[in-house]
């Protein structure tokens, strides 16, 4: 059922753009009528949902989708009578919301009343979501045949298709990374297209690079970790999720070496590394991105970064940093900065590209979107991506279920103390428990 993985997909992007539009619509109404509006991003904003929605996601559901379904349900025909009058509406919505902007842009319309006009089409975004997603979705698992979605994935897959192929998708990824860089300081990273950040040399891919047997450790007479294994091979994305206070933070400190094992051993690159201390532990290769960023707020964003190289030579330090600005050019514009005057999202770049300094053969981020806006989040995990493909051995614990499952290889599942679950991310996203406990589904 590719179509459905697709057309949720696609779902999580428009919910991360409606909640930032209602952030935003929020900011106005508390700006009174001197806060300028940002026609630019608004505009954007507009563009990609023209293009994503009105000209493809629509037409993709109707035509396939919704089609197929007519036809083997009636229960159907009045949910997806009143979807189709939706779609049919939606490029009238937006050209009141262009209207509106224009109109705000110009003085007419004050910031109140465009807040309005903002939330008005973002309820009606979000409701036709949620009919779909549970009541419409959910019909088509149960009434479908193999047939059906045989003919309607091989549709959605088609990557020559003008609804669904590669180069639709590639401008729909392009509108929306425009719209993520023209976002405001309060929920945008304020930067340019990120840049490619060359790969760092390692092994063969695929050879255990860390394994952590039976690990143990404990905060007084709270026992925090229980018996740890888990392994992570060379190239590898794996996740850790599960809820708060579960251990995933104390592991990775244990792996880091902060935190202190009461049983257990932990195998890095070879090497029993159980009982070295944090700094040499970084010298082996392993670099940790701590929940919170945690960045030197009163240093300049450049001195963070050369914290960050301190174990490198000297030598290497004008490259990497260009490597880093390559990837994150808002650094760069700011770099004679106090970190400390960076928007959240601009923080986690710098906490990422400080740890990428240290020339890591294991990244460890420990919780990446926290305290981030929706919209940020994706970027957030397309940087993470960004990396793998790259060949970057990463190993991501975050409470953030959905987005990490995504995209690892592999995953485990922490719940106090124990792993009880793991499997490739694909498996664990569609285990019915964890998508009842962590994914809300």
């Amino acid at each position: 059922m590719e179509a459905l993985r697709i057309i949720s997909e696609e779902h999580r992007n428009l919910w991360r753009i409606a909640i930032t539009v209602d952030q935003l619509a929020d900011e106005l109404d508390d700006g009174a009528a001197a806060k300028e509006v940002d026609a630019a991003f608004f505009g954007s904003v507009f563009d990609y949902l023209e293009h994503f929605i009105d000209r493809a996601h629509h037409p993709k559901e109707d035509d396939f989708l919704f089609r197929r379904l007519r036809q083997r349900s009636d229960e159907a025909g009045p949910l997806l009578d009143q979807l189709e009058a939706e779609h049919r509406q939606g490029p009238g919505n937006l050209a009141t919301l262009r209207a509106a902007l224009a109109a705000t842009a110009s003085g007419e319309l004050g910031n109140k009343a465009f807040a309005t006009t903002l939330r008005a089409y973002t309820a009606g975004l979000k409701s036709h979501i949620r009919t779909e997603e549970k009541e419409i979705l959910p019909l088509a698992r149960q009434v479908l045949t193999g047939d059906d979605w045989h003919d309607i994935d091989r549709a959605f897959l088609d990557n020559s298709d003008p609804l669904f192929g590669e180069k639709v998708q590639g401008e729909f990824r392009e509108l929306y990374h425009r719209v993520v860089s023209l976002a405001p300081e309060s929920v945008g990273l304020g930067g340019h297209e990120a840049g490619v950040l060359s790969a760092g040399e390692g092994a063969t891919q695929g050879d255990v690079l860390m394994a952590v047997q039976g690990v143990q450790s404990a905060y007084g007479r709270i026992q925090a970790l229980k018996g740890i294994d888990l392994e992570i091979r060379r190239g590898e994305l794996v996740a850790l999720v599960g809820a708060n206070g579960a251990g995933k933070t104390t592991l990775l400190r244990a792996i880091s070496g902060v935190q202190p094992l009461t049983a257990g051993r932990i195998r890095f690159d070879g090497e029993d590394i159980t009982g070295l201390r944090a700094d040499l532990r970084v010298r082996r290769g392993i670099s940790q991105v701590p929940e919170g960023r945690q960045v030197f707020g009163p240093l300049s964003i450049e001195d963070n970064l050369r914290l960050g190289a301190y174990t490198q030579p000297p030598a290497n330090l004008a490259e990497d940093m260009e490597r880093v600005y390559s990837m994150f050019p808002i650094l760069k514009e700011k770099r004679h900065l106090p970190a400390g005057t960076l928007s959240g999202g601009q923080q986690q770049m710098l906490a990422i590209g400080r740890a990428l300094m240290a020339r890591p053969k294991l990244l460890l981020l420990d919780e990446p979107s926290m305290g981030l806006a929706p919209l940020l989040v994706e970027e957030v995990f397309n940087v993470v991506k960004t990396l793998k493909s790259q060949g970057m051995t990463i190993f991501l614990v975050e409470q953030n279920a959905f987005a990490a499952l995504a995209i690892a290889d592999r995953a485990y599942v922490l719940e106090t103390g124990n792993t009880t679950l793991s499997g490739s991310g694909q498996e664990l996203l569609n285990n019915e428990q964890v998508r009842a406990a962590y994914l809300g589904m």
